[in-house]
């Protein structure tokens, strides 16, 4: 298949630096999946919000991304862009807002993220009266979930089709959603449907085991690598820092060290977009090679590490990886 224009731009005019990072990185990323290995993606910050949906759907749906990991607010945020995103509202001159004009956005139902305004209303409540009925009726039934399984639930029942308001192509949820693709949750509760679930469990609506909890996350993920390892391996594709990334690399040196499973195989290629810089004992800035001190990366894992706004960076990298 031949590459399509962007490819080609990337490739002529990237060379050096940031840039070059940029193209090593997405080369890495073709080749171990062409070598018959798999991938993990991490989402942290708000990517959700800035609609990476419009090309990591793509790559779900052409079967680039074997497991996903993402923050709470990721998971839920690219279903409120899903059902209210002509009632987002953007500010482009967020960093002259006084406090007077952040709190009247408040008033407003705004919550702001940088340039963007997630309506409450509209996003968080109109997903609220539907995973409650959800949530409900598996505490009922005794039966226990994960937070991703609940909206899979959700958006596979159709209930909120009519809701949609943009194309459900660029939805990477409905594209995980139609795969079954395994996703972590760690530290679902920082999230606002987290927060909504709690509230819930403070009332005694709900009970909070009707949730299942990140350490079920970690030991499902513990099994899933254990069964996925084989071969070329797992690599990681890690966007931004946090817990995203964080908890689920985690897994080899539990498996290796904990578990003394001298077996299981290190992450066989890593990459991170990231500017958060190593200084003040950043983990999230920390560069490859630290994580060869905490066994999660070999000495010959490929390693890569771009200095940028993932924003800008994935969209290019994921157009390398399917060709366009």
């Amino acid at each position: 298949m031949e590459r399509g224009p962007v490819s080609k731009f990337i490739e002529h005019n990237y060379r050096h630096f940031n840039a070059a990072a940029l193209v090593d990185a997405a080369k890495g990323y073709e080749t171990h999946l062409d070598e018959g290995g798999k991938m993990m993606i991490t989402l942290a910050g708000a990517m959700s919000t800035a609609e990476l949906g419009i090309s990591l759907a793509e790559m779900i749906r052409q079967d680039k991304v074997s497991i996903i990991s993402c923050t709470g607010a990721n998971l839920e945020e690219d279903i409120m862009n899903l059902v209210a995103h002509s009632h987002y509202k953007r500010v482009p001159n967020y960093r002259d807002l006084s406090p007077q004009e952040e709190w009247d956005l408040l008033e407003n139902g705004f919550n702001r993220v940088t340039d963007t305004c997630i309506p409450e209303e509209e996003a968080f409540r109109r997903i609220q009266q539907h995973i409650h009925k959800i949530w409900k009726d598996a505490d009922d039934k005794g039966e226990r979930y994960f937070p991703h399984e609940y909206m899979y639930k959700l958006l596979l029942s159709g209930v909120m089709k009519e809701n949609y308001e943009i194309p459900v192509e660029n939805s990477w949820m409905i594209a995980a959603a139609e795969k079954n693709l395994p996703i972590i949750v760690p530290g679902w509760e920082d999230s606002t449907m987290g927060n909504i679930f709690a509230s819930y469990v403070i009332k005694g609506e709900l009970k909070a085991s009707t949730m299942k909890s990140g350490i079920e996350y970690m030991t499902w993920l513990a099994d899933w690598y254990r069964a996925n390892c084989d071969g070329k391996g797992i690599g990681f594709f890690q966007i931004g820092g946090g817990i995203a990334g964080d908890f689920p690399i985690c897994v080899v040196p539990m498996l290796y060290q904990d578990l003394e499973m001298h077996e299981v195989p290190f992450w066989s290629y890593f990459c991170q977009i990231s500017d958060s810089t190593t200084s003040y004992g950043s983990y999230s800035g920390a560069v490859p090679n630290e994580k060869i001190t905490w066994g999660k990366l070999d000495i010959h894992t490929p390693k890569f590490i771009v200095e940028s706004d993932a924003t800008i960076v994935a969209p290019l990298i994921f157009a390398w990886v399917l060709k366009q």
